[in-house]
C-alpha cells in the first residue's frame, strides 16, 4: 500500500469492476422481459425468442476463456470497453427490429457475445491480479454482483415494460451500459504496477508481472486448454463445477418455477421465490469470499456440495406448502453462488496468479455446459414422468459426488509460463 490512509487503489478497480458485473447481469436477465412483448406484437413464437436467449447464454458460457485470453493479449481495459461497447448497441438497435432473426442477431450474438466477455472471469483476472490479502472476500463481492444486477435491475425494468413498452426498456438499458464507459476507461487498470504500487497486501514490486502473453488469442485459450486437460486438478475443478451448474442454472434456475406451477402454486408467487434467492445469494457469495481467505476451500466446496445436495433431495418434500418451501429458498439461495470463491482460489492455487482468469473461464465453460445439460434433460424427465422428482434426486447425489472430487484437489501449481502457452504445454 502507498499509505495507511490512502485507499489502495486495488479497491478502485474492484469497485468499476463490481459494476460492470453488475451491470452485465441485468442485460444477461432482461430478455426474459422481452418474451411476451415481442411475442404480441410481432407473432413470434416462443420457440423462436428463447433460441435467441439460448444462443445469449451459450455464447455467456463459451466466451469466458477466450475473453481471458484477449484480457491476457490487448489488456483488461480494452476488453472491457469492447464488450460494453457490443452490449449496448446491440440492444440500442432492438427497436428497429422487423424480422426475428434481428433479434436473434443482436441479443443471441452481440449481447451474448459482449456479456461472456465481462462474465465471472473479469471477476477472476481482477481478484488474483490485485489481490493478495482479502482475495477471497474480493472474488465473493464481484461474484454477487450477479444477484445484485437481477435484484436492481429486473423490477425497475420491468416497471418501465409495463408502463411505457419494451422499446424504452430496451433504450434506457442501453444508455446505462453506455455511459459505463467513462469510468471504464478512466479508472480501469491492468495491474497495481501500473499506479506503482503491488497487490493488496503486498509491497510495491513484490511482483513483477509477466509480459503479455504472446499469439493469438485463440490459440493462446486453446492452448491453456491442452495444459488443462493434462492435469487432474484442472479435471476435479471443471468436473465439480459442471455439478454446480447443472444443480443451479439448469435444474433450479429454469425448472423450479414450472414445478411450483405443477404443484398449483401461482406463477407470480413462484416467480417472485426465485428471485428472492438474489438476496441469499448475495449473502452467500460474500460470506463465502470472506471464509475461502481463512478455511480450506475444498472442505469450504466439500460442505456446500453436502448442503446442496440435502437440499436438492428435500425439494421435492418442500411443495407441501409455502413455508417449507421459503425455507428451501433460504438454504439454497445462500448456498447458490457460494461455490465460485474457493473455486477461483484454488484454480490460482493450481495454476498460479497469472493464469487464473484464462483457465477458470474453461472451468466456467463446463459450469455453463452442466447447466445446459440438466436444463435440457430435467425437461425430459418432466415428459416422460410427469414430474421432477427424479431430476431434483439425481441432481442431488452429483452434488455428493462433487462433494467427494473437491477433496482431491492438489496445491502443487503448474508452471505458470506452460498455461496458455502451446509449445510450453507440448513439451510439459
Amino acid at each position: 500500500m502507498s499509505g495507511r490512509n490512502k485507499l489502495h487503489y486495488a479497491w478502485i478497480v474492484a469497485a468499476v469492476a463490481f459494476v460492470t458485473l453488475l451491470v452485465g447481469a441485468a442485460t444477461r436477465a432482461s430478455p426474459s422481459l422481452l418474451i411476451v412483448p415481442l411475442e404480441n406484437e410481432f407473432q413470434w413464437s416462443r420457440a423462436t425468442i428463447s433460441l435467441a436467449i439460448g444462443v445469449n447464454l451459450l455464447l455467456y458460457g463459451l466466451m469466458g476463456p477466450f475473453a481471458a485470453a484477449m484480457m491476457e493479449s490487448f489488456g483488461v481495459r480494452r476488453m472491457m470497453l469492447g464488450s460494453l461497447s457490443a452490449i449496448g448497441v446491440g440492444i440500442a438497435l432492438t427497436p428497429l427490429m422487423q424480422q426475428s432473426w434481428h433479434f436473434i442477431l443482436l441479443w443471441g450474438l452481440i449481447v451474448g457475445a459482449g456479456a461472456g466477455g465481462i462474465a465471472m472471469v473479469l471477476a477472476a483476472t481482477v481478484a488474483a491480479r490485485w489481490f493478495t490479502a482479502r482475495r477471497g472476500l474480493v472474488t465473493g463481492l464481484l461474484t454477487s454482483s450477479a444477484a445484485a444486477g437481477q435484484l436492481i435491475f429486473l423490477p425497475l425494468l420491468a416497471y418501465i415494460v409495463g408502463a411505457y413498452g419494451w422499446r424504452v426498456m430496451a433504450l434506457s438499458l442501453a444508455g446505462v451500459v453506455l455511459v459505463l464507459l467513462f469510468p471504464v476507461a478512466k479508472f480501469m487498470r491492468e495491474r497495481p504496477q501500473d499506479v506503482g504500487l503491488g497487490a493488496y497486501g503486498e509491497a510495491p514490486g513484490a511482483i513483477v508481472p509477466p509480459p503479455p502473453r504472446p499469439g493469438n488469442p485463440v490459440r493462446v485459450a486453446f492452448g491453456a486448454l491442452g495444459t488443462g486437460i493434462r492435469t487432474r486438478d484442472f479435471w476435479l475443478l471443471a468436473g465439480s463445477f459442471f455439478v454446480c451448474g447443472a444443480s443451479t442454472n439448469g435444474l433450479v434456475g429454469t425448472h423450479l418455477v414450472p414445478a411450483c406451477i405443477d404443484k398449483g402454486m401461482a406463477e407470480v408467487a413462484a416467480a417472485s421465490l426465485l428471485a428472492s434467492m438474489a438476496i441469499f445469494n448475495f449473502v452467500g457469495a460474500t460470506g463465502s469470499g470472506w471464509l475461502s481467505d481463512r478455511v480450506d476451500c475444498r472442505v469450504l466446496l466439500a460442505v456446500y456440495y453436502t448442503l446442496r445436495g440435502l437440499s436438492l433431495l428435500f425439494l421435492p418434500y418442500a411443495f407441501d406448502s409455502f413455508y417449507t418451501l421459503a425455507l428451501f429458498t433460504v438454504f439454497y439461495g445462500l448456498d447458490w453462488i457460494a461455490t465460485v470463491p474457493p473455486t477461483v482460489r484454488l484454480t490460482a492455487n493450481a495454476f498460479g496468479r497469472e493464469n487464473t482468469g484464462l483457465m477458470y473461464g474453461w472451468i466456467t465453460a463446463s459450469h455453463q455446459l452442466g447447466g445446459a445439460s440438466a436444463a435440457y434433460l430435467a425437461g425430459v424427465i418432466r415428459v416422460d414422468l410427469g414430474n421432477y422428482t427424479q431430476a431434483f434426486i439425481i441432481s442431488g447425489v452429483l452434488c455428493f459426488v462433487a462433494a467427494t472430487l473437491v477433496m482431491f484437489i492438489g496445491r502443487s501449481p503448474v508452471r505458470p509460463a506452460a498455461v496458455g502457452n502451446p509449445a510450453g504445454a507440448a513439451a510439459g
